[in-house]
C-alpha cells in the first residue's frame, strides 16, 4: 500500500465512532471515493464483464452503508470490509451465473487501455489476464483481493476467512502459479 494510501486509509479509520465501532458519513464518503475504482477493477478482473462489475460495486458498496455501524476497527480497517463484501458480491454473481471459472476474457476492458496506452502495455495485460483467467478461481480471487484491494495479508485472510499466515501462503503460490501461467504463455507466443 502507498504511503499517500495508507495516510488517507488512517483518516477513515480515525473517522470511525468513538467506542472503535460504525463509520460516519463523511468517513462513508471518503471511503467511497478512495475505493470506488479499486473495488470496480478488482469486480471486473474477477468477471470480466462491465455491467456486473457496476452491478456487484454498488451492491457492495450499499451493503458497507448498511452495516456501517456494525464496523469495528479491531475487526479490520473499513476498506478490508469493503473488499470482503465485494468479493461476496462477485462469487454471489459467479455462483449465479453457474460458472466455476473465468475462461472467457471480457476483451472490452482492454480496449480502453488501447486508445490511451501503447500496444505493448496491452499486449502485455493481456496475456496477464489471460494467465490469469487460466488459473483456478480460488487463486484469481486471493491476487485480485491483494493487489485491486491492495489489502494487507491480515486483512486478505479476514476477507477470505483464513489465518493470516494461510493467506500469505495462498497468495505465494497463487503468485507462482501466475508466473508460470504468464512464462507459458510467452512462450507459445514465440514459438
Amino acid at each position: 500500500m502507498s504511503a499517500r494510501r495508507a495516510r488517507r486509509s488512517g483518516r477513515v479509520v480515525s473517522r470511525l465512532r468513538a467506542g472503535g465501532q460504525g463509520l460516519d458519513a463523511a468517513a462513508f464518503e471518503a471511503l467511497f471515493h478512495q475505493c470506488a475504482r479499486d473495488v470496480h477493477g478488482y469486480a471486473i478482473s474477477l468477471l470480466g464483464d462491465r455491467a456486473a462489475a457496476e452491478d456487484v460495486t454498488a451492491l457492495a458498496f450499499e451493503r458497507l452503508y448498511r452495516s456501517r455501524g456494525r464496523l469495528d476497527e479491531s475487526r479490520g480497517t473499513p476498506r478490508a470490509w469493503l473488499f470482503a463484501i465485494a468479493r461476496n458480491a462477485a462469487l454471489d454473481e459467479l455462483r449465479r451465473r453457474g460458472r466455476a471459472s473465468l475462461e472467457e476474457l471480457d476483451t472490452a476492458a482492454l480496449e480502453d487501455d488501447a486508445s490511451t496506452h501503447a500496444l505493448e502495455h496491452v499486449e502485455r495485460r493481456a496475456g496477464l489476464q489471460a494467465a490469469l483467467g487460466a488459473l483456478p478461481l480460488r487463486e484469481q480471487e486471493v491476487i485480485l483481493l491483494k493487489f485491486h484491494g491492495q489489502l494487507s495479508n491480515s486483512e486478505l485472510g479476514r476477507a477470505l476467512g483464513i489465518s493470516e499466515s494461510n493467506a500469505g501462503t495462498r497468495l505465494h503460490r497463487a503468485l507462482g502459479r501466475l508466473r508460470e501461467q504468464a512464462a507459458a504463455g510467452s512462450r507459445q507466443e514465440v514459438a
